[in-house]
């Protein structure tokens, strides 16, 4: 059998990732920051430039060369292309429209794709008992200056397992450092399919078995972090974008799978009455989350990691951060096929704006074929399966709108909405305790609103005319004194 050291790349190596994006131009190198704020802040400069990099961070301070981080894995449409396996030559636009109608053909292939178990990996280079596990012996950031510790589970993928049917469920969860390194908590969202799964397993069998990998391709990210369909492993599913079954280690306590690819992977166990203090920690709403209080804490039974691992870092925090431009595109397709999938005639675009964390705050266009069109589409877009979770803000405008422009989209509402007719509140839907408007301990449902947006229908022939040059006249007038423009 090879040395761990010596054996190719398996798919989904966060390394490879790493060098298509040296290769892309899109990869910066920060030698020397400081794990304790420092990290973080770097991070939250580079997701604000103008055309945001990937950070590879080493020599980082208290640690010896070669221990890395990653941030900013998916924050292009050339890296979140070739995430998703959709080409690496993609803008914004083209990036979506490679999208549309993937989620649902990957989700319908997954099947075809199961994990595919191996016995050899660089993963397992280095092994340690749990006695002897201490997370913190590699550089885990304190993010943002309240969070209540350090967290190593952003860009993670915990992986459960659902009782009944062993369908495995892989999801994206923070996680804080415990127990000077020995431990570390999930704190996984009420209703996410990993929360269900731990549920299941705490009501049948007094526990719960996880792994949890952190560091890989950030395809995994990706999925963790997205509405993968019930009943469909995370894992099968990114097999479907590859096409073919991902390579996984099967843990030798819990039998789960850990991706063969990864850098840094744990197993245990959760119990209902193991728990240790946790948060608050900068979320993707942009706020802090609340006071510290108690969160289910793994008992870990080994860790696995490679030589020199690289810890694959997504954190959140105000727009833009991380993963706020992947998820904005990610959640743009989904609802926009979803609403194709309902049969409505006429819908253009949509678009999920990074500003709402490519959740809160939803764009549709739309071209009306009849009455009451924009009320029904702006319903069903509110609570679709890829939009229900945590929305607040629904608009829909004419098609000759923009959905992804907000200032063609405010002045829609400006100047075609009357408030008395036009805006609409639905009630008590699917919040979460992430959101800063809850107040603490309340129950997470939350209220969303819906703009009509589009002109009235009874009026489309009437309606005064938008001001501006036709568009094929602004591209030759561009064509021709464009330079001039340009200086």
């Amino acid at each position: 059998m090879a040395e761990p050291s010596a054996m190719p790349e398996p798919a989904l190596s966060l390394r490879e990732h790493i060098a298509a994006i040296e290769h892309f131009g899109e990869l910066r190198h920060v030698r020397g920051a400081d794990w304790d704020l420092e990290l973080g802040a770097i991070a939250e400069l580079s997701y604000r430039m103008p055309e945001p990099p990937a950070v590879l961070f080493d020599e980082i301070r208290g640690y010896a060369p070669g221990l890395r981080v990653l941030t900013g894995s998916t924050g292009s449409a050339r890296r979140l292309g070739r995430t998703l396996r959709l080409g690496d030559d993609l803008d914004d636009v083209g990036l979506v429209a490679a999208l549309r109608g993937k989620p649902s053909a990957w989700a319908a292939a997954a099947a075809d794709h199961p994990v595919r178990p191996v016995e050899s990996a660089p993963l397992l280079a280095n092994e340690v008992a749990g006695a002897d596990v201490n997370l913190l012996d590699f550089p885990v950031p304190r993010w943002h200056d309240r969070d209540g510790g350090r967290f190593i589970g952003t860009g993670c993928l915990v992986v459960t397992s659902d009782p009944d049917t062993g369908v495995h469920n892989g999801g994206c969860y923070r996680m804080e450092v415990q127990d000077e390194g020995a431990s570390v908590t999930i704190s996984a969202v009420p209703g996410k399919h990993g929360a269900q799964n731990v549920e299941r397993w705490f009501a049948r069998h007094g526990y719960a078995p996880v792994t949890v990998s952190f560091g890989h391709d950030p395809l995994l990210l990706v999925l963790g972090g997205t509405e993968v369909p019930a009943g469909v492993s995370e894992l099968a599913y990114a097999g479907a974008v590859l096409g073919e079954g991902v390579p996984v280690v099967l843990a030798p306590d819990t039998g789960l799978p850990i991706p063969a690819g990864g850098e840094i992977a744990v197993e245990g166990w959760l119990r209902p009455d193991h728990k240790r203090d946790e948060g608050p920690f900068g979320e993707w709403t942009g706020y802090y989350t609340g006071r510290r209080r108690p969160c289910l804490a793994l008992e870990i039974t080994r860790m696995y990691h490679r030589d020199d691992p690289i810890l694959l870092g997504a954190p959140p925090g105000r727009p833009p951060h991380d993963y706020s431009y992947m998820r904005t595109v990610m959640k743009s397709a989904m609802i926009h096929d979803e609403l194709v999938a309902t049969g409505v005639p006429g819908v253009e675009a949509a678009w999920a704006h990074e500003a709402g964390g490519g959740r809160l705050f939803i764009a549709v266009s739309l071209r009306q074929r009849y009455a009451g069109q924009a009320r029904q589409v702006a319903h069903l877009a509110a609570q679709l399966p890829a939009a229900a979770y945590m929305n607040r803000y629904v608009v829909v405008v004419d098609d000759d709108i923009d959905p992804r422009d907000l200032d063609q989209v405010i002045w829609a509402v400006s100047t075609r909405t009357d408030p008395a007719e036009d805006f609409e509140v639905m009630r008590r839907t699917w919040g979460s305790r992430l959101d800063p408007m809850l107040p603490d301990g309340a129950t997470p449902h939350n209220n969303r609103a819906i703009i009509d947006a589009c002109r009235p229908y009874e009026r489309l022939g009437s309606f005064p005319e938008v001001v501006g040059s036709a568009p094929e006249h602004l591209a030759e007038i561009r064509r021709k004194w464009g330079a001039a423009l340009e200086g």
